[in-house]
């Protein structure tokens, strides 16, 4: 999001694998893959939802390795690109949090739905345990486009048997007191309510 323009050439990609601190370099690795809102635009790198989950997964005892993938800007075709780097920190859980940008810009939901399953099906072939994050859009996108959009994400869901949150914006989307004055990207405040309600959907996913 945020200008819809990537922030992050391809040329440079390892640039993304920013390591939120964490407690030990063997422990199993999760990686939040998405676009700016999950890079955290406009919010200090403590602040964005991945990081908001390292400190919870600490705090509650789970010893998980959170790396934030989010790239400015991305769209699903760009994130599927992406799937080999993010298979290079050995994942044992992917949260996918792409489709903002595709629906944004008007593009085609079955497109983004070939390019969300193509991701999904890679990282279950490598093991990864796989939690996917919905997206909405606006109604002045027109009534038909926004609900084929809405519908490409518990579709991709069913389909691959994974865990689905149905929004990831939820609680925070266009509520001004969570939002950056762009009314698109969430405040310090907004990230900690993803986090939050990320959480009962992650949790089923990890080990102890």
């Amino acid at each position: 999001m945020s200008g819809f323009v990537p922030r992050v050439a391809f040329g440079v990609l390892a640039a993304w694998l920013v390591l939120v601190p964490a407690p030990a370099r063997a422990d199993p690795v999760i990686v939040a893959l998405g676009d700016s809102l999950t890079a955290g635009l406009g919010v200090a790198a403590d602040e964005t939802y991945p990081a908001r989950l390292q400190a919870r997964l600490v705090r509650e005892g789970y010893a998980y390795r959170v790396v934030n993938a989010g790239v400015t800007g991305d769209t699903t075709a760009g994130g599927l690109r992406r799937v080999d780097w993010v298979l290079r920190a050995g994942p044992e859980i992917v949260i996918v949090a792409l489709g903002a940008n595709d629906g944004l810009r008007g593009q085609s939901p079955k497109a983004m739905r070939a390019n969300l399953d193509e991701i999904v099906a890679r990282l279950s072939a490598a093991g990864a345990r796989i939690l996917l994050a919905g997206m909405r859009l606006p109604p002045n996108y027109g009534a038909e486009f926004t609900r084929q959009f809405a519908a490409v994400f518990p579709a991709v869901a069913r389909h691959a048997r994974i865990a689905f949150m149905p929004f990831l914006l939820d609680g925070v989307a266009a509520d001004p007191r969570l939002n950056q004055p762009d009314g698109l990207h969430p405040t310090a405040a907004g990230y900690q309510v993803i986090a939050d309600r990320l959480w009962p959907y992650l949790r089923p996913l990890l080990r102890r």
